[in-house]
């Protein structure tokens, strides 16, 4: 490997590292059930916080809250890794890193 191509993977790890830490911090929110549940997700997958309107709780039904949870949460996941996809995208050009782009 040339001295030229050393530096230029050492650029694109330096800033894939940068955009990781750009992903922790970036969030995302999910929503079901009119606003019943809401989730909040970071740029990396990693579920910060669910809501549950008081509403949603006094019905007594858990089975439909279970699905309002995970409808929310599946939402919030997916929009975390399109989030993600799309920013590690313009750092790789669209090549997949085991690790960080799959």
């Amino acid at each position: 490997m040339d001295l030229n191509m050393m530096k230029q993977a050492m650029q694109l790890k330096s800033n894939l590292e940068k955009a990781q830490k750009e992903l922790e911090k970036m969030k995302v929110e999910s929503e079901s059930g009119n606003g019943a549940v809401k989730v909040t997700a970071n740029g990396k997958q990693k579920i910060l916080s669910i809501k549950i309107a008081s509403e949603a709780v006094e019905t007594g039904k858990a089975a439909d809250l279970e699905k309002l949870v995970f409808k929310a949460v599946t939402g919030a996941l997916e929009k975390s890794k399109e989030l993600a996809d799309e920013k590690l995208k313009k750092l790789t050009g669209g090549m997949k890193i085991p690790g960080l782009t799959d």
